[in-house]
């Protein structure tokens, strides 16, 4: 098969979340243990950092990696989903798995498709792992699917486990009460293996803390460890943000003065998702990983050319200044919302998809009523039709017309915007692979 004939193999025989919703979750562990013991086990072939929660586990774990590949360890870093090719999912020092390793492995493994009947989420984490294993990587940084403890990343045992926070996104496959959610959550923890939890929730701390004890995990909150505060905003032909980092831990391996950081991931949410990576660091300096303060520093100022993450608020074009952002549930959007509040413009066009699978009144509820919208579906079987978002906005106040794609809406936004206005794309990860 050539790659793109693989990529449809493997698209069209397995089933996949991201197409078609709930139906793609498998509720055990059993396909993913029986494909990696196939593959000889990879997953205990190499280190690993297992990184979890509803919102910027996709963003910690690449800055993550990023600075692991600076201090000089060889990272794997395997995340989901896409946005423009499949072998964004999986990379070794920034670098994506090459076609032909994709083509091979899908070739070697069609008997245990055809026996086991996994997945695409499943054969994709199996892929992962085989190919991190046999390049022989120092680290991995593994990016939780969906929820934890039934997630197909979770055979492996990590040297620290992270979950970023908990927020309301898959109530129908997580749990209907944030505790619930957490619980599903909480299942990355492993017995004697230390925990970051991102952000200190009263409403679910407590179900980190008896999991962590149960498991005798050392526990900490990276919230209750930093102080973060954003000094200054630059734009350029590079813009970053530049953030002041202090630490409460009086042991810290990092200077307790204030550290100045330069992010080129300049969404303000990114604050918290810093906070996150630098409780990690610390605990990895513990178990011996030799990370200096300058690699740090080079590797937060370059995340996107290490890793080749998109998607995060990011700029598209100027005059009208065009950004995107994945942000899809309520937290997500309201982190948008902030930024959008924080980036001068008159008028807001607002290029808004949603995926139907999910209550998005919630999401609707927090949108600005003086926006004009542009209503889309995404170009998958999950999508919400726009003639339906658009007459759910409407109990919300929220006005504009509806198109027949993503790309049409965002033309119709370019053709009605002033070049002072803001044409803001998202509302699902989907909207924004298109746009790429």
């Amino acid at each position: 098969m050539t790659y793109q004939q693989t990529l449809e193999y493997l698209y069209q025989q397995l089933p996949m979340f991201t197409r078609v919703g709930a139906s793609a979750f498998k509720k055990d562990l059993t396909n993913t243990l029986l494909l990696c013991e196939k593959l000889g086990n990879p997953q205990h072939q190499f280190k690993s950092i297992h990184v979890g929660g509803t919102n910027g586990k996709g963003s910690t774990s690449h800055m993550l990696a990023a600075v692991l590949q600076m201090a000089g360890y060889k990272t794997g870093l395997y995340t989901s989903p896409h946005l423009k090719d499949f072998r964004e999912r999986i990379r070794i020092n920034g670098e994506m798995i090459p076609e032909q390793e994709v083509i091979d492995f899908t070739e070697s493994q069609q008997e245990n498709i055809a026996a086991i009947e996994p997945s695409f989420f499943e054969m994709t984490v199996a892929m992962a792992f085989d190919y991190f294993a046999r390049k022989k990587v120092d680290v991995a940084v593994i990016e939780v699917g969906l929820g934890g403890r039934l997630d197909s990343t979770n055979v492996i045992t990590p040297l620290l486990s992270i979950i970023t926070n908990i927020g309301w996104d898959h109530m129908n496959l997580l749990g209907n009460t944030l505790p619930e959610i957490a619980a599903e959550k909480a299942g990355i923890i492993k017995p004697n293996v230390p925990v970051v939890i991102g952000e200190y929730q009263q409403e679910v701390a407590e179900v980190f803390t008896e999991k962590a004890k149960q498991e005798n995990a050392p526990l900490r909150f990276a919230s209750e460890e930093w102080v973060t505060q954003k000094t200054e905003s630059k734009t350029s032909t590079d813009p970053f943000i530049e953030v002041q980092a202090q630490t409460t831990v009086a042991d810290s391996t990092f200077n307790l003065q204030p550290l100045t950081f330069n992010l080129d991931l300049t969404g303000s949410y990114q604050l918290k998702n810093l906070k996150t990576v630098l409780s990690a660091i610390d605990g990895l300096r513990r178990q011996e990983f030799i990370i200096t303060d300058d690699a740090v520093f080079t590797a937060l100022k370059k995340v996107k050319e290490l890793t080749g993450l998109m998607g995060r608020w990011q700029t598209l074009s100027h005059q009208p200044l065009i950004i995107c952002d994945t942000g899809h549930n309520p937290e997500g959007i309201a982190e948008v919302l902030k930024n959008i509040a924080a980036t001068p413009h008159q008028q807001l066009h607002f290029v808004l998809g949603m995926v139907a699978d999910k209550d998005i009144s919630k999401i609707l509820a927090l949108l600005p009523k003086d926006a004009t919208y542009y209503f889309c579906k995404p170009d998958m079987p999950r999508g919400l039709p726009a003639e339906i978002l658009k007459e759910q906005a409407k109990s919300f106040h929220l006005s504009g017309n509806n198109f027949s794609s993503v790309k049409e809406a965002l033309a119709a936004a370019k053709v009605q915007a002033q070049a002072n206005d803001l044409i803001f794309v998202g509302g699902s990860t989907f909207v924004v692979v298109e746009v790429f």
